[in-house]
């Protein structure tokens, strides 16, 4: 009887799996990031001013059965910068990094939904523009929480999210031959999304 009762909700299960909803689709848009650069070791920056950036990627979004709820995970490149000023010159600190959110959402009314869930992040390039600061090493890994919400209308959507991180990205480069400035590019950012699916 109990295996009989085992091959019922396995079968049960099986069923709403294979009737689960699986949409992917396309997203870009832009970020607005503030306080990037914390906690410096020295003082050598100041004025530092968020700018808007841009990302683009993909998503996937299944539906999670009986509960109503979905998860989504995207994969994303974004370029953020920021307008630094060093050495009484101003110029611009900028970084790429790949970020993969993975979402947890509520569709609500039919057209919006709400979602938060972790962030995960790994730097793939920093610079600055400054001609002395040439070689920047920067610890790629970062993971934060994100949360928002949006609508979509057919296979367009818009989403506004606030993303926090929860570790620094520690960075530094050589002021002189003998001492390192160390730095944290930690990415706190509001984003803007249109995403389209396919």
């Amino acid at each position: 009887m109990k295996k009989f009762f085992l091959l019922i909700c396995l079968a049960f299960a099986f069923s709403q799996t294979t009737n689960a909803q699986v949409s992917f689709g396309l997203k870009g848009g832009i970020n607005y990031n503030s306080n990037s650069i914390e906690n410096v070791s020295e003082d050598v920056f100041s004025g530092a001013k968020s700018k808007t950036g841009y990302h683009a990627g993909i998503w996937l979004r299944f539906k999670v059965p009986v509960i109503g709820l979905y998860i989504r995970p995207e994969l994303i490149y974004t370029n953020l910068e920021n307008s630094v000023t060093y050495n009484n010159t101003s110029s611009s600190y900028k970084f790429q990094k790949i970020d993969v959110p993975v979402l947890l959402g509520k569709k609500i009314f039919g057209v919006g939904n709400i979602f938060i869930g972790p962030s995960f992040q790994y730097v793939l390039d920093s610079d600055f523009g400054f001609d002395d600061i040439s070689d920047i090493d920067t610890s790629g890994f970062a993971a934060g929480l994100t949360f928002g919400g949006g609508i979509e209308l057919g296979k367009i959507g818009i989403d506004v999210r606030w993303e926090r991180s929860f570790s620094g990205i520690e960075s530094s480069f050589a002021r002189t031959a003998a001492t390192n400035v160390n730095f944290d590019t930690r990415v706190n950012q509001i984003i803007i999304g249109l995403s389209y699916r396919l």
